[in-house]
């Protein structure tokens, strides 16, 4: 049985997009956190990028490829490689942790995508940790919850579970693009709003988004990006505990913030 000092934690990031991997303070933030952490055994990561249902799992064998799902940026992103360790044992694990009436789609050349691999390669640069990526499978905070839950004994087995989003994702109506820019007020006032739900543990409060969040529906004119929120929460020992949010501010106006839960 594991103990409290070994059990992993699971998170909530924001995965921002490959120019990340060029910020030295959202990186730095990143890494640093990565170096609090117990050392994790494998990655299950649940990325904004990928909504499919059934539940699907990306392919599992060593050096699974990079899925490039993003456009206008420089050339050498595109040539960036994360050539993990096989995850076929994970694979299984989670595939035999999911009742018989939901089957799991294991996909044999699926890669990771950006909500993946950009914050993992400064997570876990040595690319030396097996990661397999869950797609998302619904956007039903409830279902979500229930999900996370399914997969928390995975916890205890060394595995770092991990949601990968952004807090705020309004896209559409940003007006400048520079990492410092000023965060619009659609996406201060939502950062505020998660923050103080967060810190009560209210899960109710943070489901009923779409009606009671303000910034809505700016901060998020479609929901992937926050949803993932909701597998950490049902990871954790107890969903209304209020977790440590570990990264806050806003990146070309989106908000930073980002869970860690017990």
């Amino acid at each position: 049985m594991s103990t409290q000092s070994d059990r992993m934690p699971a998170l909530y990031i924001g995965h921002g997009a490959p120019p990340l991997l060029d910020d030295p303070v959202w990186s730095g933030q990143l890494a640093a956190w990565a170096k609090d952490l117990p050392r994790p055994k494998a990655v299950l990561i649940v990325s904004a990028h990928w909504e499919s249902a059934p539940v699907s799992l990306s392919a599992s064998g060593p050096g699974v490829p990079l899925v490039y799902d993003f456009g206008g940026f420089p050339a050498h992103y595109y040539q960036m490689q994360y050539a993990t360790p096989d995850a076929s044992a994970l694979a299984a694990r989670v595939a035999a942790m999911m009742p018989d009436g939901e089957p799991v789609h294991q996909h044999t050349s699926r890669g990771l995508d950006h909500g993946a691999w950009v914050p993992l390669k400064i997570m876990y640069p040595e690319a030396d940790i097996p990661v397999l990526q869950m797609s998302l499978p619904t956007d039903d905070p409830y279902r979500l919850l229930a999900l996370g839950e399914r997969l928390r004994p995975l916890r205890d087995e060394g595995v770092l579970v991990i949601g990968s989003g952004f807090l705020t994702h309004g896209l559409p109506f940003l007006r400048e693009f520079r990492i410092d820019a000023t965060a619009p007020g659609w996406s201060v006032d939502f950062d505020l709003w998660a923050a103080d739900a967060l810190s009560r543990g209210d899960v109710d409060e943070l489901a009923a988004y779409r009606s009671k969040a303000p910034g809505m529906p700016y901060a998020h004119p479609t929901v992937e990006h926050y949803t993932p929120l909701f597998i950490t929460l049902g990871a954790a020992l107890k969903a209304d505990e209020p977790g440590d949010q570990r990264i806050d501010g806003f990146w070309m106006g989106l908000s930073k913030r980002s869970l860690q839960v017990a």
